[in-house]
């Protein structure tokens, strides 16, 4: 194994959002669900569930969706993904990232109907040929969705790898009740979140974000090294 190429698909991950229309093979997706599998688990328990959506089935979910979330209809997640109050040193980052992108867009402060519209392409899975959506059984505990991170984490690695691209997406979960609709998901499944997957659109200003990380130094304290 090259830890070179490891490391290029781990640093070459970014939240794409826009994508060529170019399709992604069943048998590719499969293969890049295979290999994320591998992820370790509590005791194996596996508990990752996927759903990949294609061509009309693809297009009908977003389309709900989308219609969904710009008729304003007010909708929640199952699960908390954020505190209620942001502080620092996360509500900068936040903040930050969030400009960013919006700079990139040609989006001011203040312009909020052309903030709920680019917040609902989210829905439309940024173009992307294929949409995955992730659900867990509800009645599994935290050290499962611990276990559940590493997949996806692995799911876009090994994208990466194949040379495709992904965006991680949790504005999918506050839809659940449509996306439960739509792919006849049991009662005990909750809706994690989904992920864009395909060929970045190298032309779209979007694309061109970058976002900055801490280095180790600042987030681990070492110890005992000489």
């Amino acid at each position: 194994m090259s830890a070179e190429a490891v490391a290029a698909a781990i640093a070459s991950r970014r939240s794409i959002r826009a994508f060529l229309p170019e399709p992604v093979p069943r048998v590719t997706v499969e293969r890049i669900l295979d290999i994320a599998a591998r992820a370790p688990s509590g005791t194996n328990m596996q508990p990752w569930r996927a759903h990949a959506l294609a061509g009309e089935p693809l297009k009908r979910l977003s389309a709900a969706l989308v219609a969904e979330a710009l008729a304003g209809k007010k909708v929640e997640a199952e699960y908390r993904y954020y505190p209620d109050a942001f502080f620092e040193p996360y509500i900068s980052r936040r903040r930050k990232v969030g400009w960013d992108l919006y700079g990139l867009l040609g989006i001011a402060r203040g312009e909020t109907e052309k903030m709920r519209r680019q917040h609902a392409r989210n829905l439309d899975f940024f173009g992307a040929p294929v949409g995955l959506i992730f659900t867990i059984d509800r009645r599994l505990e935290i050290g499962s969705w611990l276990d559940y991170g590493i997949f996806l984490g692995n799911v876009m690695t090994a994208a990466r790898g194949m040379g495709l691209d992904t965006c991680p997406q949790a504005a999918f979960a506050p839809h659940h009740r449509t996306i439960r609709e739509h792919l006849a998901l049991a009662e005990e499944e909750v809706v994690v979140c989904g992920m864009a997957l395909g060929h970045a659109d190298p032309a779209a200003p979007e694309n061109g974000l970058v976002t900055e990380r801490v280095p180790a130094a600042e987030f681990c304290r070492f110890d005992g090294f000489p």
